[in-house]
């Protein structure tokens, strides 16, 4: 089962692509006008078994995004905050009907993604995981996820690993499937308030401190 959702990934993928060109077109078009280049940027993100890969994903931020939010003095530069100034205006709307992510068809279609699985996390926070944790890189990460219609940035990092746990542990073509549909019908919702990534962060000065 787990070739037929491979195959079945590149296949959708490539038909997604061919369908929403148009569209990809159009909002880089619109990041241009808005916020100038680039419109498409690459994050290095750990995919299967924890091996690194360039994810791409249209920018919602503003240039140098982590450096801005380190002059800002925000807690976790590396994620979005609460009403995160960095967010452009284009990003708002890319960011709540989940449009800058359609860029990881690409992904897909190399086989570094899936179309569902766990979201890839930081190479660098990926470090910091326990063993626990890792149950969430036995698979290739996703465009969307369990995690991504049940709460998605408003809930803290440790359920959704347990919440990627769970996907792994029960996973099957139907689950994708509704996950899939579950994703479609949320494209069009209100703002989110993200949680503060509390545990990322005390990783951080821990492993600072040592």
């Amino acid at each position: 089962m787990r070739v037929v959702k491979a195959v079945a990934d590149r296949l959708l993928a490539a038909l997604a692509l061919l369908l929403s060109s148009p569209l990809l077109a159009a909002i880089s078009l619109w990041i241009w006008l808005d916020d100038g280049r680039p419109a498409l940027i690459s994050q290095e993100r750990a995919g299967k078994d924890g091996l690194p890969f360039r994810m791409f994903k249209f920018r919602t931020m503003v240039r140098d995004a982590i450096e801005v939010g380190k002059r800002l003095g925000l807690e976790d530069p590396w994620g979005l905050v609460p009403d995160d100034p960095r967010v452009t205006r284009s990003g708002r709307l890319l960011r709540r009907t989940s449009l800058d992510e359609l860029p990881q068809l690409i992904n897909v279609l190399k086989g570094e993604m899936s179309l569902v699985g766990p979201r890839p996390d930081l190479v660098g926070q990926v470090a910091n995981y326990s063993e626990r944790d890792r149950r969430r890189l036995a698979v290739r990460p996703g465009i969307t996820g369990w995690s991504q219609v049940h709460g998605r940035e408003e809930i803290s990092w440790p359920e959704r690993f347990e919440q990627d746990a769970w996907y792994i542990e029960n996973w099957s073509l139907v689950l994708d499937a509704k996950i899939v549909l579950a994703t479609f019908a949320q494209l069009v919702r209100p703002g989110e308030e993200p949680v503060e990534d509390t545990m990322n962060i005390e990783r951080a000065r821990t492993r600072e401190g040592n």
